[in-house]
Formats: structure tokens, sequence, C-alpha cells
């Protein structure tokens, strides 16, 4: 059963109902119908990102996260950190404010800089540690680029691989850009060599994200998403009974 009904989405959120029967239908087919989990949204705000906010690719992908999390958490919220060079805003989307919300943050922050990944996670872990939750969470990561620090952001995937999240890194741009190669070595760095367990995953979106189908992106995002759950619970890293 799903954290939050139907009848609900309906409710608060109309126009995200076709999302959430989508993403519903994403999660039973991988086994993943009635998970409790928590769901981060991570948005690049660097320059070279202007042109997808410009054109509501942004917001596109935080309502199918919203779609999302709906199934899997059950205060229709979902806690977003937007980076650049440092963390430019922690903040939160809502089902029942969800319309409009990306352009409403974006106008309130400043100049948009250069792409450090490492700052965005160090946000995230702290709020999953601050929240006291025993539940696993699902990351959704999106950039545009490689980070300006590689070694920082490799160390902390590798430390976050003890915590109960799993990373799910989306590419925005040119799948020949050499700027994903490095996201692509991210998520295949060896395990147990370097981390405990595989903790990322990355699928690149393309240079027109909001052209690829709903039905697509939601078996991307959670694609990976079991596996994890299986070899986290072997290791210990998610508690039992969550």
């Amino acid at each position: 059963m799903a954290a939050i009904s139907l009848r609900k989405v309906e409710e608060t959120a109309p126009a995200l109902v076709s999302l959430y029967k989508t993403a519903g239908v994403s999660l039973q087919k991988h086994g993943l119908d009635g998970l409790r989990a928590a769901v981060y949204l991570v948005v690049d705000y660097s320059g070279s990102m202007k042109p997808y906010y410009k054109d509501g690719s942004v917001q596109a992908l935080a309502d199918r996260v919203l779609g999302l999390s709906a199934h899997l958490d059950d205060d229709g919220t979902v806690p977003v950190v937007f980076f650049s060079t440092d963390v430019d805003a922690e903040t939160e989307i809502a089902l029942a404010d969800h319309q409009g919300r990306i352009e409403r943050i974006v106008a309130g922050l400043g100049h948009m800089g250069k792409t450090s990944y490492h700052l965005a996670m160090d946000a995230v872990i702290d709020h999953y540690l601050d929240s006291g939750s025993r539940e696993p969470a699902l990351v959704v990561f999106q950039t545009d680029g490689g980070p300006i620090n590689k070694l920082a952001a490799e160390r902390y995937l590798c430390k976050a691989a003890r915590l109960p999240l799993f990373w799910q890194f989306i590419g925005f741009g040119d799948a020949r850009s050499k700027q994903f190669d490095y996201l692509r070595k991210l998520d295949e760095l060896s395990v147990p060599d370097k981390r405990v367990v595989d903790n990322a995953g990355f699928f690149h979106a393309g240079a027109e994200p909001r052209k690829v189908s709903d039905a697509e992106l939601y078996d991307r995002i959670v694609g990976e998403f079991p596996k994890w759950l299986v070899a986290a619970r072997a290791e210990g890293i998610i508690p039992p009974g969550a």
C-alpha cells in the first residue's frame, strides 16, 4: 500500500495524479510496492544549468520526484538541496504547493556558481542523521557535469556507504560530453575495496530531459534501489524491520 493514497493526491495535487500512478507501476515492477523510504532531491544550481531552469526541466523533475515520494513517504514533502560552489539552499517541495515551486525558490537565490557535489552530499547526510529516521533513503541527485573536487565527492560517497542512503545520480546534458565520465566512474567504484556496498547509480537523461517518458524515468530512478536494499540489509546498514 502506498504511503499516501490516490484520493489524497487527487485532493492535494491533482496535477500529479498521472505521475503518482506511473510511479506506482514502476515500484511494483521492481518489487518495491509497500516499501517505506525517505526521498531527497539534490539539484544542480551551477551556471550551465540556467537553460534547464528556464525550460521547466528542473520543475518537471521535482514533480516527478514528488509523485514517487508519495508512495514511499507519508509526509507529502521532499527535502531539496540546491548546490553550486556551495550549498545555495536547503528547503523542501510539497504536494500541496508544488506548482511553480522551483521558480519561487530560485528567485530567492544568488549567483549561480560552479559544481561541488560533496557539500550537497554533506547536507543530505546531516539532514538524514538529524531526522532520526531508521528507514532507508533514496537520494535523487541531478547534475549537468562533474564536480570541481572529484576526490572529495568520491570520499563522501564512500563514507556514506555505511549509512542507509542510496544515491541515484541523473545527468542533464549532451550524452557525449566528457563531463559525465566522472559520474560513470563514481557509479563503478569497487566494492568492498572502497565502499562496503554499491550505494550509487547513474543514468543520463539527455539534453532534453523532459522528453524522457515518466515510465522510463521512474524505472531508471528505482532500477538499482532493490539490489542496494538487499546488500545494505545484509551488511546491517539498514536496521532490522526498517
